[in-house]
């Protein structure tokens, strides 16, 4: 182990929570988990997410604090040598731990691109770029945008891989504590005052067709006709992934850091109902009340079906900040986008933590080499999602990395701490110095309902894996495209390709990283034994 790595810890518990929930809250509590409510009936949806979150959310958490801190003892900050410390016997664990190296990796490579979006998109509420202009022409901003026409997007883009890479170089206090410390209470003023004035919207005022309060209804009363729907369920057990960022590595990662007698319990809690706090309290009353507001039930229905949740907040709300008037336009849009960005560099910054941590234990790279280095690579296996984002390089990095690597590395690392290192062991590094009181239950839910509700996810996503492999859509639609919107299918199926040969070798490499390093391990044991001998 390094000595820069043994350096390295966190100064206040207050730090550690806000930076964990930095790390769990993320664009999609404010994106994506509205979408879901709205697509799955509202008070339909929240039932079922609260549930998923009690029996798999939460035994995640412990799940991922325990094993970071248990790796932690033995110098490990990354996920390879993490597990494998738990099944040091066993050395097929490394190379699963390698998921969670590979995820944090390929989910910034574009993380930091829709990031850079909300950066650019507080310029341009400051700027008055979308003053006067009607619905129509605000959603051109975006496509623009989008599309790379002009400087802008690069320069932002660029902007936030630098900050990214200078604060990981100034380590977990100096430099990811303290922008948790400002990000993240400032996040919670933005979303507070956005919620009131999206509650507080009445028909008649401010162009408002509808009462905001609407939204609030519609979210939180429950449909019992629809809420025993697979299709509900399912929806909201993959949420629970999004929202609180388990299955990735950074948790664990972040809890290596931990000494061996700190809390894990407790602090995993505070982080975990954080981040429900910001996505079911502030989340589902900013999107849906506001878009209520101007669009009625139905007609936010129809529009999401449209435009899905980057559609209504970077193509929508800046038109609907508009009929405030010119002053508190911008003071929203500045809040929006400005909650959305620190959202996003807080969980980006974790992204970058494990591998700092695995090239600092494993090859002695310095601190600010290991920052660096990870920001080489986010630029290089970012740029296709940029320049191709027309051509769905973007979603196909979010569904391989940011979806199916999720479940994956959740379903195998819940086995490996309930089957293979055993639940006795796991519940007693759960419950060690924990300030709290543990309900014994969990340790069931850990060792038997988790596990199977893994498993039904998993299983469930299969057909839908199948499909994204063959491109069924894409293939169905080339049999009926014709001219250019042919050959836009084409590309996009060429490009897409390519992606998922980039996250392979992606994968590969880590893998043999991983494989260097674990020899290495053994020759300098050997070295170490026969000194002694």
């Amino acid at each position: 182990m390094s000595s820069t790595a043994t350096k390295e810890g966190w100064g206040t518990r207050v730090g550690l929570v806000l930076a964990m929930a930095g790390n769990a809250v993320g664009l999609g509590n404010f994106l994506r988990f509205p979408v879901q409510a709205i697509q799955n009936g509202g008070g339909s949806f929240i039932i079922p997410y609260l549930v998923c979150f009690l029996l798999m959310g939460i035994p995640l958490l412990f799940i991922e604090w325990s094993m970071g801190r248990f790796g932690g003892k033995f110098g490990h900050h990354s996920t390879p040598f993490i597990l494998d410390s738990l099944a040091p016997k066993q050395s097929l664990w490394k190379y699963i731990g390698v998921f969670g190296i590979f995820t944090n990796i390929a989910v910034a490579a574009y993380y930091c691109y829709l990031e850079s979006w909300a950066l650019g998109y507080v310029w341009n509420s400051i700027s008055g770029t979308f003053t006067g202009l009607d619905r129509t022409g605000v959603a051109n901003v975006f496509v623009e945008y989008t599309g790379l026409n002009g400087p802008q997007p690069y320069f932002f883009w660029l902007i936030c891989l630098v900050l990214n890479t200078y604060i990981l170089s100034k380590g977990l206090s100096g430099g990811v504590e303290k922008v948790a410390m400002v990000g993240m209470p400032l996040l919670i003023v933005f979303g507070i005052f956005l919620a009131v004035r999206g509650i507080s919207l009445q028909a008649g005022t401010n162009g408002a067709e509808f009462n905001g309060t609407e939204g609030l209804n519609f979210l939180w009363t429950p449909n019992f006709d629809t809420i025993w729907s697979p299709k509900v369920w399912l929806a909201a057990a993959g949420q629970i992934f999004f929202t609180l960022s388990v299955g990735m590595g950074s948790i664990q990662c972040y809890a290596s850091y931990l000494r061996e007698k700190d809390d894990v319990a407790l602090n995993a809690m505070s982080a975990g109902w954080m981040n429900e706090f910001v996505e079911v309290v502030l989340g589902g009353a900013v999107l849906i009340p506001i878009t209520v507001g101007y669009f009625g039930i139905d007609g936010m229905k129809a529009l999401v079906n449209e435009v899905g949740g980057l559609g209504l907040g970077f193509r929508t709300l800046p038109y609907l900040f508009q009929q405030w008037g010119p002053i508190l336009a911008i003071i929203a849009g500045v809040a929006w986008f400005g909650l959305l960005f620190f959202a996003g560099i807080t969980s980006s910054l974790a992204m970058g933590t494990p591998v700092m941590g695995f090239l600092q234990n494993e090859f002695n790279w310095k601190r600010g080499s290991s920052a660096l280095a990870f920001g080489v690579i986010v630029f290089v296996l970012g740029l296709p999602t940029v320049v191709f984002f027309q051509y769905g390089v973007f979603d196909e990095y979010d569904y391989w990395a940011g979806t199916v690597s999720l479940v994956v590395f959740a379903l195998f690392e819940t086995i490996l701490f309930a089957w293979i290192f055993g639940i006795k062991r796991g519940w007693a590094e759960i419950i060690s110095g924990a300030d709290i009181k543990v309900p014994i239950i969990f340790k069931y839910i850990i060792l038997v309902v988790t596990p199977l509700l893994l498993g039904w996810v998993f299983v469930s996503s299969l057909p839908g894996i199948w499909d994204q492999i063959t491109q069924v859509k894409l293939n169905n639609d080339l049999l009926t495209a014709t001219g250019a919107e042919a050959e836009k299918i084409k590309n996009t199926i060429f490009f897409q390709n390519i992606s998922r040969l980039l996250l392979l070798a992606l994968w590969v490499g880590i893998a043999s990283l991983v494989y260097v390093a674990y020899r290495k391990r053994k020759l300098n044991e050997n070295v170490h034994n026969n000194v002694n001998a």
